[in-house]
C-alpha cells in the first residue's frame, strides 16, 4: 500500500486509464500482447502529463492456451514494466471454453500523478504551435499485417511497441507549457490530429513531405490502398507545441532513444476551423478526415 503523502510528492493530480487488448497474432515482430498492454496504458498516462506509477493486469485465457505461451507474454510484460519503471500491482485470470475466446486477452488500467501546474489538452491547441511525432509512422500496423502473412513482402520491419513515459517526461522538462499530446494508436496519426482540430477550433496543416515514413510502410500502403496517416502505432506520440519551443523540444526528443527520428510534420493555423489539411508533395492539398470504424481489426 501507498500513503496520499507518498503519492502528493509526484504532483497533486490521479491520472487512472485502462484499456483491453486483443492483437492477432500474439507474437509479432517487435512485440507481443504483453509488451503491448504495458507500453499502450503506460503511454496512455505518459501522454495526459502523469508519470506512471502501478498498472493491473486482468487476463482472459482460452482453454488449452500452451504455458510456454503465457509464460512468454508474463515475461514481456514484466521487461517492459521494468523498463517504463511501473509497478503491476494486482491482477486477475478468468479461463474460458474452448472458442469463446482467441487464446488470450489482456486487460490493464494504470495509475500516475500528474505534477502540479500541467495542463494539457486537446483544448489547449492555437495557431501558431508546431505539429512534432517522435519518429516513423505506421511501423507497428504494417509489422501486424506482415505477420498475418498478408501481405508476400520480404522486410524486417518491427512493430514501434515500447514505452514513452521518460521520452515525455524530458520533453515536458525542456517545455512544460506542451499544449497537446497523445499517443497516435487506433486511427493513427490522423485521427489523433483531428480530435484536436475539433476540440479547440484550429486547423492543423501538414507537409506530406515532411512525414516520417519507411519505404516498407509506404509500399504496403500502395499495395492495399491504405494511407499510413490512418496506421497503428504503439510508440509513437503527437504533440502540439509552442513555435518558440519547438525547436528545444525537437532536440531533446532526438536525444532520446524513442525520439531519434523525430521531426516537425506541420503547423496549427486559424482556418478553416476544425480541418486537418495535407499539402501533398505535388503542390495540391486534400483534407485528412476522422476514420469511421476501424482500418485494421485486431492490431491491438
Amino acid at each position: 500500500m501507498v500513503s496520499l503523502t507518498q503519492l502528493a510528492v509526484h504532483g497533486d493530480r490521479l491520472a487512472f486509464t485502462t484499456d483491453t487488448y486483443v492483437v492477432d497474432p500474439l507474437f509479432f515482430p517487435g512485440g507481443d500482447i504483453g509488451t503491448l498492454a504495458v507500453a499502450g496504458t503506460v503511454n496512455d498516462l505518459a501522454v495526459s502529463g502523469a508519470r506512471p506509477l502501478y498498472l493491473s493486469c486482468g487476463m482472459v485465457l482460452e482453454e488449452g492456451l500452451p504455458l510456454p505461451i503465457l509464460r512468454r507474454v508474463v515475461a514481456s510484460m514484466k521487461r517492459v514494466a521494468d523498463e517504463a519503471g511501473v509497478l503491476i500491482v494486482t491482477g486477475d485470470t478468468k479461463v474460458v471454453e474452448r472458442g469463446a475466446a482467441d487464446k488470450l486477452f489482456i486487460n490493464t488500467a494504470g495509475v500516475g500523478v500528474v505534477p502540479h501546474g500541467l495542463n494539457i489538452s486537446a483544448l489547449n491547441a492555437k495557431p501558431g504551435d508546431v505539429v512534432i511525432v517522435n519518429g516513423f509512422l505506421g511501423d507497428h500496423g504494417t509489422a501486424i499485417l506482415i505477420a498475418r502473412k498478408q501481405l508476400a513482402l520480404q522486410s524486417d520491419i518491427a512493430s514501434d511497441c515500447q514505452p514513452l513515459a521518460s521520452l515525455v517526461a524530458a520533453m515536458l522538462k525542456a517545455c512544460p507549457d506542451i499544449h497537446c499530446l497523445r499517443d497516435a494508436t487506433r486511427g493513427g496519426v490522423a485521427t489523433v490530429l483531428n480530435e484536436f482540430a475539433l476540440s479547440s477550433g484550429v486547423a492543423i496543416r501538414l507537409q506530406e513531405q515532411a512525414l516520417p515514413l519507411r519505404e516498407a510502410v509506404k509500399g504496403a500502403c500502395e499495395i492495399l490502398g491504405l494511407d499510413p496517416l490512418y496506421l497503428a502505432n504503439e510508440g509513437k506520440l503527437v504533440a502540439l507545441v509552442p513555435a518558440a519551443a519547438a525547436g528545444r523540444v525537437l532536440a531533446v526528443m532526438r536525444a532520446h532513444p524513442a525520439g531519434t527520428h523525430a521531426a516537425i510534420i506541420g503547423e496549427v493555423t486559424e482556418q478553416p476551423a476544425g480541418v486537418v489539411v495535407l499539402h501533398t508533395g505535388f503542390g495540391g492539398q486534400r483534407i485528412v478526415d476522422m476514420l469511421v470504424g476501424e482500418q485494421l481489426p485486431r492490431f491491438c
